[in-house]
C-alpha cells in the first residue's frame, strides 16, 4: 500500500518532467530549504508562467503534518490532470484564463520522508530541539493564537516562537510576496471535513458565508463522484480552538482559507480509499479554482443589506441594495440546510431587480438564501452577502414544537464500561463500536408535556449534531439508526444490557451510512407519516425515548467505528443550541359545526319561492337559481379559532333528467338582493368545489362542495366581521337552449337539508404584543440585554437573536441567544469590538412571533 505513494524525490522528478513538457503553463521552484537541506518545492500552473503573478491565485499546501500523505499525492495528481486536459477541457482553460495556481505539495519534506522510511506516525518536522528531542508541529508554528510551550515531545509542540522553522518561514515569505493569492487550501488527513478559518471570536464574520459556501461546493463535487459527504465546521467558543495554524495566518492576510481533512486514516489504502479520494478531490479543487477571481481586486462589490421583507407559510419576500449597473445581475440560491452549496442545482433566480419573491414553499420549514452579483460580460462575481436564514410560517391549521433532549436522561452506555450513568448529561454521545469501549448506544429522552393529547403529528424530524467523526475509520462500513423505544417494557436506561435489549417500536427515517457522516452539519432523521403515528403512540409519562445505534462489530485491522454526537453540555459540547432536538409540526382534531340556512329561496324569472330548493331551466329556457343564507354567530371567536375545512352539503330528490345539466355552488356577497335581476348579475366571490352533473346526482344523492383555500380565507374574514354568508346554486348546460328541466333538493328532512359544515380548531391568530423598555448595555465585559415581558395569558416566552450584519426580521436569521420567560440575557461569547444587532421576539403557544424589537450594539473601538 505505502509503496504506491511517491517519495519526495519522485515527486520532484515528476515536476521537473512536467516543466520540460509544459514550459508555458508550468514551473517548479524552491521557496527555501528544510533543516535537512531539502528544497521546499512550489509549483505554479498558469496559462502563461511569465505573467502568472498578474492573475489572482489559489494557494495549495499539502502534508505539513508528516504522516498525512494525501496532500503531497493529490498535488501530483492534480497538476498532471490540469496539464494533460488543459488543451481539451474548455472549463479548465476558462478557469486558468483568470487564475494562477500555486502549490506547495509537501510543506514538510523532512518529516514526510521520515514518516515514509522510519516511523509512519511521525507528525512534526525534524528540527533538533535544545533538549535533544526532535520536531516542531509546523501547523502550530504560525503566529495567530501561537501557544508557548516547553513540552518538546508533544505532537503539537509549536516551537520556541512563531516562524522559528525554515518551512513555516518559507511559507510566510511566499504568501507575503504574492499578494495575488485570494484563496488558500491546506490539505490534511483525516476526517472528511472542512475547517474554515476563524478569528477566535464567537461571531460570524463578513466572509463566513463565503468560506462555508466554497467548502460546500467542494463537498458537493465530492458527493457527486463517490457519494461521500463532507462536514464543515468553523470552530468557535466554547469549543477548543486550534492555535498557531497556517490557516489562521493566511486568513489574517485577507485570504479566504480552509483546512481540508481527507479520509479516515492518515495513510489510506492507496488502491482503494486513496485512489478514490484523489479522483473526487480533483473536481472539488477545480470548483475552488473557478472562485479565485471572485475574491480578487477584479471582483464585484458584495451585495449590501440583503434582508427579509415578508414571510408567509408558502412564500418569502427578499430585498437588497446595490448600485444599478447595466451589466450586473444577481444570482439567488436557496438551500434546505445550513452550510450548503451554491451551484446550478439550487440557483432559483437571475435578476436585475433589487427584490425577489420566492413562492411555493413548504410551511414551517427552514430555508437558507444566498446572493451575489455577477458581471454578465466578464463572468466575474462578487463575494456572497451574509446568508439569510428563515423559517416559513405555519399553515392555518398547524402548530409547532421544538423539544430538546432532557439533560439528566440523555447519555451513552458502553459494553466495557461499568459506570455508564456518569456519562448522562455531561458528555458527548458515543455511538458505534471500538476495541476499548465495545459496543455503545445512546439513549435520548425528550419531554413532550406541552404536546396536546389530541395532537395529530403532520411532520417530525429528529436532529443530532455531529461533533467529531475522526473516530469513524472505515469508509462505507456500517450505519447509524434511531429507534423509538417501548417505555412500557423498558429497564434502566443507564444499564448497557437493558439498553441493548430494549423493545423497539419502530426505526425512524433513513439510516445514516458511514460515508454520509459529517462534522459540523446537522444530521436529520425525517419521519414518514406512519412513523409519526408510532411516535405519538409511544409517548408515556409525557416522554419519548429514542435509542441511537451504530455498527456492532469491527473489521479485522481496525480499532474503532464510533461517531460522537453533541448533547450541548460538558467540556466537549458546543453549547445549548447543539442539543439533540425533535421538531414537530402538528394539527388538532377539529371541532365540527353544522350550520343550517336561515333563509332559502328559489328564484326564477316569474317568481320567488321561500323554503324551496330548485335549480334548472324554466319552460322558456331561462335559468332557475336557489339561494342560501347562513349566520356565523354560533362559531367561536375569530381571534382564538381557525377554520380548517369547510364544505357545503346538498341532498337531491329523485330525478329523471337525462340531459347534460351541471350545477355550481357560488360564494356570493352576503348583501345580495332577492330578485332575479340581482341574482343574474351577481358578483361571485368564488366557486365552491366542483360542479356536479345530473348523472352524478342520480348515482349519489348527497353531494359535497368543498371550499378551496381562498374561499376558506374569505370565510374566516366573514367570521371576523360577524357577517352572514350567502350562496347561489346555479345551473349550466352545454346545450344552447334547454327548456323545462329542473332538479329539486331536500329541505324539510333535517338530516338531508342543506348544511354549511365547518371544521375549526382553537388557535390564536395574532402575535402577542412586543416587549417593552428593551435596553442594551455592557456588564462585566459582556453585552447584557434587558426587557419587560407583556402581560398576557397567552404569553409563553421571548426569543433573542443576534446578527452582526443586519437587523433580523426573522426569528431564525441569526444566532439564538435565549428563549424563555426571563427578562434578561447575556451574550456570553460575543466580541465587544464588533457592531451587531439584537432582536427580541415574543411568542405564544402556536408559536406566533411578534415583530421584533431591534437593539443595535455599537462597539467601543
Amino acid at each position: 500500500m505505502k509503496q504506491l505513494y511517491r517519495s519526495y524525490t519522485q515527486s520532484t522528478d515528476i515536476f521537473k518532467e512536467l516543466q520540460k513538457k509544459y514550459p508555458l503553463y508550468f514551473s517548479l521552484d524552491s521557496i527555501g530549504q528544510t533543516w535537512e537541506k531539502r528544497d521546499i518545492n512550489v509549483i505554479t500552473i498558469s496559462k502563461d508562467i511569465k505573467t502568472a503573478s498578474s492573475r489572482p491565485a489559489l494557494f495549495y499546501t499539502g502534508t505539513i503534518h508528516a504522516r498525512e500523505w494525501v496532500g503531497h499525492e493529490l498535488a501530483i495528481e492534480f497538476a498532471n490532470y490540469v496539464l494533460e486536459n488543459y488543451e481539451s477541457d474548455p472549463k479548465i482553460r476558462s478557469y486558468l484564463e483568470n487564475t494562477t495556481i500555486y502549490m506547495v505539495p509537501c510543506a514538510n519534506p523532512d518529516g514526510y520522508e521520515y514518516s515514509r522510511n522510519h516511523f509512519s506516525f511521525w507528525r512534526k518536522n525534524r528540527r533538533v530541539n535544545a533538549d535533544g528531542t526532535y520536531g516542531v508541529d509546523l501547523n502550530r508554528n504560525f503566529p495567530i493564537g501561537f501557544i508557548k510551550s516547553s513540552l518538546t515531545t508533544s505532537n503539537v509542540y509549536g516551537g520556541p516562537q512563531p516562524f522559528s522553522e525554515p518551512e513555516t518561514k518559507a511559507l510566510k515569505d511566499f504568501v507575503e510576496s504574492h499578494e495575488n493569492i485570494t484563496i488558500a487550501l491546506d490539505y490534511h488527513s483525516q476526517g472528511n471535513v472542512f475547517f474554515p478559518a476563524h478569528d477566535f471570536r464567537h461571531e460570524d464574520t463578513i466572509d463566513t458565508t463565503d468560506m462555508n459556501t466554497i467548502c460546500a461546493n467542494m463537498a458537493e463535487e465530492i458527493r457527486k463522484i463517490s457519494g461521500r459527504e463532507y462536514g464543515i465546521h468553523q470552530g468557535k467558543p466554547p469549543a477548543k480552538l486550534i492555535s498557531g495554524s497556517g490557516r489562521e495566518f493566511y486568513y489574517s492576510k485577507g485570504i479566504i482559507s480552509t483546512v481540508v481533512e481527507v479520509g479516515t486514516r492518515n495513510i489510506s489504502d492507496y488502491m482503494d480509499d486513496m485512489n478514490e479520494h484523489l479522483r473526487e478531490h480533483i473536481p472539488a479543487l477545480l470548483s475552488t479554482v473557478s472562485e479565485v477571481p471572485n475574491y480578487s481586486d477584479f471582483a464585484l462589490k458584495r451585495v449590501e443589506s440583503f434582508e427579509v421583507v415578508e414571510i408567509g407559510s408558502s412564500h418569502v419576500n427578499l430585498k437588497w441594495e446595490y448600485e444599478k449597473q447595466e451589466n450586473v445581475f444577481f444570482e439567488i440560491y436557496r438551500s434546505l440546510k445550513d452550510k450548503s452549496f451554491c451551484n446550478d442545482n439550487n440557483l432559483i433566480a437571475r435578476t436585475q431587480n433589487l427584490e425577489f419573491n420566492d413562492i411555493n414553499l413548504f410551511s414551517n420549514k427552514d430555508y437558507y438564501y444566498n446572493i451575489r452579483a455577477v458581471n454578465s460580460k466578464t463572468g466575474i462575481k462578487s463575494p456572497y452577502c451574509p446568508q439569510v436564514k428563515i423559517k416559513t410560517n405555519l399553515e392555518y391549521d398547524e402548530f409547532s414544537r421544538t423539544y430538546y433532549a432532557s439533560k439528566n436522561e440523555t447519555g451513552y452506555v458502553s459494553e466495557n464500561i461499568n459506570d455508564n450513568a456518569k456519562h448522562f448529561g455531561v458528555n458527548s454521545l458515543f455511538v458505534g463500536v471500538d476495541e476499548n469501549k465495545g459496543v455503545s448506544y445512546a439513549v435520548i429522552t425528550i419531554n413532550v408535556n406541552s404536546l396536546p393529547q389530541s395532537a395529530m403529528i403532520k411532520h417530525a424530524e429528529f436532529n443530532l449534531y455531529p461533533i467529531n467523526r475522526v473516530s469513524t475509520t472505515i469508509e462505507k462500513y456500517g450505519e447509524w439508526n434511531v429507534a423509538i423505544v417501548d417505555q412500557t417494557q423498558m429497564g434502566d436506561i443507564t444499564d448497557f444490557d437493558d439498553v441493548e435489549n430494549m423493545k423497539l417500536i419502530k426505526y425512524i427515517g433513513r439510516p445514516t451510512q458511514s460515508h454520509q457522516l459529517t462534522q459540523g452539519i446537522w444530521r436529520t432523521w425525517e419521519l414518514s407519516a406512519m412513523e409519526c403515528e408510532f411516535l405519538k403512540k409511544s409517548i408515556h409519562d409525557n416522554k419519548i425515548i429514542l435509542r441511537v445505534e451504530g455498527p456492532k462489530e469491527l473489521r479485522i485491522g481496525r480499532s474503532r467505528q464510533m461517531m460522537q454526537w453533541d448533547i450541548g453540555y460538558g467540556k466537549f459540547g458546543f453549547g445549548l443550541p447543539y442539543r439533540p432536538r425533535l421538531e414537530l409540526t402538528y394539527t388538532l382534531k377539529p371541532e365540527i359545526t353544522a350550520l343550517y340556512p336561515t333563509n332559502v329561496h328559489t328564484i326564477s324569472k316569474n317568481e320567488i319561492k321561500d323554503d324551496e330548493i330548485t335549480a334548472g331551466f324554466d319552460e322558456n329556457g331561462s335559468k332557475i337559481y336557489s339561494t342560501f343564507e347562513f349566520n356565523l354567530a354560533s362559531l367561536p371567536p375569530y381571534e382564538s379559532s381557525m377554520i380548517t375545512k369547510a364544505y357545503f352539503e346538498l341532498n337531491s330528490t329523485k330525478i329523471y333528467i337525462k340531459d347534460d345539466i351541471r350545477f355550481h355552488i357560488e360564494f356570493v356577497d352576503d348583501n345580495i338582493e332577492k330578485s332575479y335581476e340581482s341574482i343574474a348579475n351577481r358578483e361571485i366571490i368564488q366557486n365552491i368545489g366542483y360542479d356536479v352533473s345530473a348523472t352524478e346526482l342520480k348515482n349519489n344523492q348527497t353531494q359535497y362542495f368543498m371550499f378551496d383555500t381562498f374561499s376558506e380565507k374569505i370565510l374566516n374574514e366573514k367570521v371576523k366581521d360577524k357577517t352572514n354568508v350567502s350562496f347561489v346554486l346555479k345551473p349550466t348546460s352545454s346545450k344552447k337552449v334547454l327548456k323545462d328541466k329542473k332538479v329539486s333538493w331536500e329541505i324539510k328532512n333535517i338530516s338531508l337539508s342543506p348544511k354549511l359544515i365547518i371544521e375549526h380548531i382553537p388557535k390564536r391568530r395574532s402575535p402577542l404584543a412586543q416587549v417593552k423598555n428593551a435596553k442594551i448595555f455592557e456588564d462585566n465585559g459582556k453585552v447584557k440585554i434587558t426587557w419587560e415581558n407583556p402581560v398576557d395569558i397567552d404569553f409563553v416566552g421571548v426569543k433573542v437573536i443576534k446578527n452582526p450584519f443586519r437587523a433580523p426580521y426573522s426569528s431564525y436569521d441569526g444566532q439564538k441567544l435565549y428563549a424563555g420567560k426571563d427578562v434578561y440575557t447575556y451574550d456570553d461569547f460575543g466580541a465587544m469590538d464588533i457592531d451587531k444587532y439584537y432582536a427580541i421576539f415574543t411568542y405564544d403557544d402556536v408559536p406566533n412571533y411578534s415583530k421584533p424589537i431591534i437593539l443595535k450594539y455599537s462597539a467601543n473601538k
